[in-house]
């Protein structure tokens, strides 16, 4: 398992005018987040002082964001941790950080690809996977979508080659 930062909440925006903000949340809940007592945000770390349900997903503060000013600089910015400060998950279920850019073959056992993305439109998970290209030309590598009802997830995961056309 990588380390690699695993994206919790965005920062939508401030509230009120003592440096809380507001975030989009990628996780389960505000209270998801209280156990992590840090984020990272670039290449500085923001201390969770509190967390609440607010408008459109959450209200925080961090011990360093003291005004509006500086809480509306944080906009757009992602709060991450790492991968291993995550909970382990029971068998079968997994974190979509852990399937990217895991390889894959169909069931008849041709090489396909990496995935590069998961996507969920309301109807379940989608796996993106960029096919493999036996030249490194300027082209750029094609990609389909598989449900991930489709998939075997191991290394590599097995595609149904009902699904690949």
């Amino acid at each position: 398992m990588s380390d690699r930062p695993v994206t919790l909440a965005a920062v939508i925006g401030a509230h009120g005018v003592t440096g809380e903000v507001r975030l989009k949340l990628f996780a389960q809940s505000p209270d998801s987040l209280r156990q992590y007592k840090s984020f990272a945000v670039g290449d500085r770390v923001l201390t969770l002082k509190s967390i609440r349900p607010g408008p459109n997903g959450a209200v925080a503060r961090f011990a360093e964001i003291g005004d509006r000013t500086a809480a509306e600089a944080l906009r757009g910015t992602a709060l991450t941790v790492p991968r291993s400060a995550l909970p382990p998950l029971p068998e079968g279920e997994y974190y979509h950080i852990d399937l990217i850019d895991l390889p894959c073959i169909s069931s008849d056992g041709a090489p396909l690809g990496r995935i590069v993305a998961v996507e969920n439109f309301g109807a379940g998970d989608i796996l993106e996977i960029e096919q493999s290209r036996p030249d490194q030309d300027s082209k750029p590598a094609k990609r389909f979508m598989v449900p991930i009802k489709a998939a075997e997830i191991g290394d590599p995961v097995v595609i149904d080659a009902l699904f690949i056309v």
